[in-house]
């Protein structure tokens, strides 16, 4: 995909990862998702977001940005607190403006045993300054 401003090349085959040791705010229990110490389905979200978003950091220009749409997440197995989690995001498909992206997460262990979730994300590519007004527009629709 090539933007109008000629900054923005987007192909399927971007990759990128994030990595974040868990901390103990990042818990089920911290986050209400749950009562136990362990990884929260939440926090595993924010940083497959975060590694889709990294996968095309740079390529819109200052004008554009993406928003999250859409999410299938499959939390398979728990990390404990103090545990470093790796998650990889693949830019799979671009549908005008929308973006498809594939992401893996990894903690401890070997081979399959490694893996602790994967899923799915969509994002679409939004003009900064109009997704910022139309807040705006909404926040004095709802005051009125």
């Amino acid at each position: 995909m090539s933007g109008d401003d000629g900054v923005a090349v987007l192909a399927a085959g971007l990759r990128a990862s994030v990595s974040a040791e868990v901390a103990d705010a990042d818990t089920a229990e911290a986050l209400g998702s749950g009562d136990v110490p362990v990884l929260g389905t939440p926090r595993l979200l924010a940083l497959a977001e975060a590694a889709c978003v990294a996968a095309i950091a740079g390529r819109l220009g200052k004008e554009r940005t993406t928003g999250g749409t859409a999410v299938s997440l499959e939390h398979r197995r728990p990390t404990a607190a103090g545990a470093t989690v790796d998650v990889e995001a693949e830019l799979t498909e671009i549908i005008g403006r929308r973006l498809r992206f594939n992401f893996i997460a990894y903690g401890p262990g070997d081979g399959d045993d490694a893996v602790i979730g994967a899923g799915t994300a969509e994002r679409v590519i939004v003009d900064r300054a109009r997704f910022l007004a139309s807040l705006g527009k909404r926040a004095d629709a709802a005051g009125s």
